[in-house]
């Protein structure tokens, strides 16, 4: 239902004085409608419309009831809070009549104030006589206490004569800092002159503390009352030291004094003193040995009475246990680095970089059981600076260097005098040669890189590369000394006697080098010889190999030069005096270990057919007739049947031989028909493609029958196709070199030769 005009109207003012009021009685009809139209939803609702009308009525009369309560109390507390006000309104104007006439009477009394004020200075001039007159006695007694102060720090009564000391040093410091409050400065250099013998006291009393501190570690162990009285009287003055330094007014002369810092600094000093300033250290390693185990004996006793009876004697904030550890840690660092400017040989180095790297920390020094865990010198820096073990790492290989190469060196002399000696070498329980070279290089190489294993793998690796530079020079060395050994002999095949019995040695303490390298590396899972040092070893056995073939080609050369001749045609001992000379090389090869003879076998059985070849081609024989064609066919198969032959029962099978060059060879001067020469040709190029056009020509000339419509096929078919040596190949032909054909020289009307 809407409002009348009336309503409206009476509702305005009010409307517009509580507009809060409107607000919230628009909300609750909305809500009063939201809940019946909720309610009444239904028809049938309606028929409960009396009792929720009832329910109503009674709830809005109880609402009614308690804000006619609440409106009421609150009325009550209005009431007597203005009747509060009124009465303290009342008693606030009482008090401001009572401070007015309290102020009219002060006013009457300003002239009496004067005589107070002056009052009160001739007080506080009673008071400061008084005090005067109350320290008197003590001033006039200062020099009597001097005296029995001196005489307490003769007898060590130092806490005594500290007490007397503080108190002397307290009525000094009192007058002084009145003084300075009066601004009276220059009155206090008179106080300073009377009170002059205090510095001298100072001084004594603090000479007689460091000694009793530089003698510490002994003293806890014999005397530790002295030690302690020591450390009480420094901690009573950094006590003073801190109250002065906090209150900041005045600084007394002489402080602070700072005497735990002294005190830190005599200890530290103590240890440093003498242990560490030696004389020059003996370069040759038995006097620096003793000198480190001296040490290693001294700074773990002195550690031990520092940890068990020196930490029981001092403040536990001194950490001194901590403090000295870190001393003697820095103090035997920049020892070492004194010592290691000297010249130290390798023993001596060796001696540095195992006591600072593994002595040092191992559980007879510093991992010492009775120090355990209090002292860990782990949180330190290390001993020896990373670069610093580089260095002498460095200087230590360099000496060792010098060592392996002297001693190399002799050995190396030793084994050249060894060659010339009127007898064999000696040979092992094989019967194969050998001499005590490889033994005694491997044992010295392989003694240093384990040493040096003791120490870092670091050092151990440096070692390591060391000893193969030094194993590869000293092949080159030996070399040369083989070299020299081999010019001698060509002078005078008698010297030395038995030469080839000691290249065969060589052989065999090569081998045995190149198989014991690999043992030397540190790692046990790389087995793998550097590259230089392999080819250093091929080069030591090839030219030993070389100087051995070089005596069997002396042998050969006299029955080689017979070859070939009508008489060898017609048949002759040759070849079979040439397999005696060879068998008679094999048996001395069979004093070298296998993976040598087989290549001595190889090499030689590559050096007759070479040689056998290079005769044929060289002194060419041109066959007359088809008989004697047949006839030197005849006698290459059977030389070479037999050399082929020999070679097997000595154990070098067939396919590693180079005489089935002669044997094909053969096939070319026995072929019938020259017309197929060019297959022929075509053949043996392909299986050895070292021939030349000039070696084909002399064989063709051998022949005797070949002409020059033939030979320029033959040799216009090797131009068609060139050959390239296959990868491995064993060249056969190109070392032979054959003569130079001469050009025909006619004679006018003559026939051409």
């Amino acid at each position: 239902m809407g409002m009348s005009a009336e309503d409206e109207r009476a509702a305005s003012p009010r409307d517009e004085e509580w507009p809060e009021a409107e607000k919230a009685e628009k909300l609750a009809r909305g809500a009063a409608l939201k809940w019946a139209s909720g309610v009444f939803y239904r028809p049938e609702k309606l028929e409960g419309l009396g009792h929720y009308r009832r329910r109503e009525t009674q709830r809005n009369n109880s609402i009614q009831s308690r804000l006619k309560s609440t409106v009421q109390s609150y009325l009550e507390g209005v009431g007597a809070g203005l009747e509060q006000l009124q009465s303290a309104a009342q008693e606030v104007q009482g008090v401001c009549q009572d401070l007015g006439a309290a102020r009219w009477a002060l006013l009457d009394s300003a002239d009496h104030f004067q005589g107070l004020q002056q009052m009160r200075k001739l007080m506080e001039e009673h008071v400061q006589l008084a005090s005067v007159v109350q320290v008197l006695p003590q001033i006039f007694s200062v020099h009597e206490v001097f005296s029995h102060i001196m005489q307490l720090l003769h007898g060590q009564h130092l806490l005594e004569a500290h007490v007397e000391l503080m108190m002397l040093e307290q009525l000094r410091d009192d007058i002084l800092s009145q003084l300075h409050l009066r601004g009276l400065s220059s009155a206090q250099a008179t106080v300073l002159s009377y009170f002059s013998g205090l510095q001298d006291l100072n001084e004594s009393l603090a000479k007689q503390l460091w000694d009793i501190v530089g003698s510490s570690l002994r003293l806890v162990r014999e005397d530790p009352v002295l030690f302690v009285t020591a450390v009480r009287i420094i901690e009573r003055e950094e006590k003073i030291d801190d109250t002065l330094l906090l209150e900041a007014t005045f600084l007394p002369p002489g402080r602070p004094k700072g005497w735990r810092q002294k005190f830190f600094q005599v200890l530290q000093d103590t240890i440093t003193g003498g242990r560490f300033h030696v004389p020059r250290m003996d370069a040759e390693g038995p006097g620096l040995a003793k000198h480190l185990a001296a040490l290693q004996k001294d700074l773990v006793s002195e550690l031990r009475v520092v940890k068990d009876l020196m930490v029981q004697c001092v403040p536990a904030h001194y950490n001194i246990l901590s403090v000295c550890t870190a001393t003697y840690h820095q103090a035997l660092s920049s020892h070492l680095q004194e010592i290691l400017r000297e010249d130290l040989d390798k023993q001596g180095l060796f001696l540095l970089l195992e006591w600072a790297l593994r002595v040092y920390h191992s559980p007879e020094m510093m991992g010492h059981p009775d120090l355990l865990p209090e002292v860990d010198v782990s949180v330190l820096d290390p001993l020896m600076s990373s670069e610093l073990v580089d260095q002498t790492e460095k200087r230590y290989v360099m000496k060792v260097k010098a060592s392996v190469f002297e001693w190399m060196q002799r050995t190396l002399e030793v084994e050249f005098k060894e060659w010339f000696r009127e007898e064999e070498p000696e040979t092992d329980h094989q019967g194969f040669f050998q001499s005590a070279l490889p033994a005694i290089v491997m044992q010295m190489l392989n003694e240093n890189i384990q040493v040096a294993s003791l120490i870092t793998d670091s050092l151990q690796q440096k070692i390591y590369n060391m000893a193969l530079e030094e194993l590869e020079a000293f092949l080159g060395r030996l070399r040369d000394a083989l070299v020299q050994c081999g010019k001698e002999h060509q002078q005078d095949r008698a010297v030395p006697k038995y030469y080839i019995s000691h290249l065969l040695a060589v052989l065999n303490n090569n081998l045995a080098l190149s198989n014991s390298v690999s043992s030397l590396h540190p790692d046990t899972a790389c087995r793998e010889v550097p590259g230089s040092l392999q080819a250093a070893l091929d080069r030591m056995q090839k030219k030993a190999t070389q100087l051995l073939l070089e005596e069997l080609l002396l042998d050969l050369q006299p029955l080689c030069l017979q070859l070939p001749s009508r008489k060898w045609l017609s048949g002759s001992q040759l070849v079979g005096n040439m397999c005696e000379v060879i068998d008679k090389y094999a048996k001395d090869f069979s004093h070298v270990r296998k993976p040598v003879f087989t290549l001595l076998l190889a090499e030689s059985e590559l050096l007759v057919a070479n040689q056998y070849l290079r005769a044929l081609l060289q002194r060419k024989m041109v066959c007359k007739s088809r008989e004697e064609r047949g006839q030197l066919c005849h006698r290459l198969l059977q030389d070479a049947t037999q050399l082929r032959e020999l070679f097997c029962s000595l154990g070098l099978d067939r396919g590693q031989q180079s005489l089935e060059a002669v044997f094909a060879l053969r096939e070319l001067i026995c072929l019938k028909d020259p017309a197929l020469l060019s297959l022929e040709v075509l053949g043996f190029i392909t299986k050895y493609p070292d021939v030349s056009d000039e070696h084909i020509s002399t064989l063709l000339d051998i022949r005797g029958d070949v002409s020059k419509e033939v030979r320029h096929v033959v040799l216009e078919m090797m131009a068609q196709h060139p050959q390239v040596l296959p990868e491995g190949y064993r060249p056969i032909f190109s070392t032979i070199l054959v003569p130079v054909q001469e050009l025909p020289f006619c004679l006018r009307k003559g026939k051409c030769a």
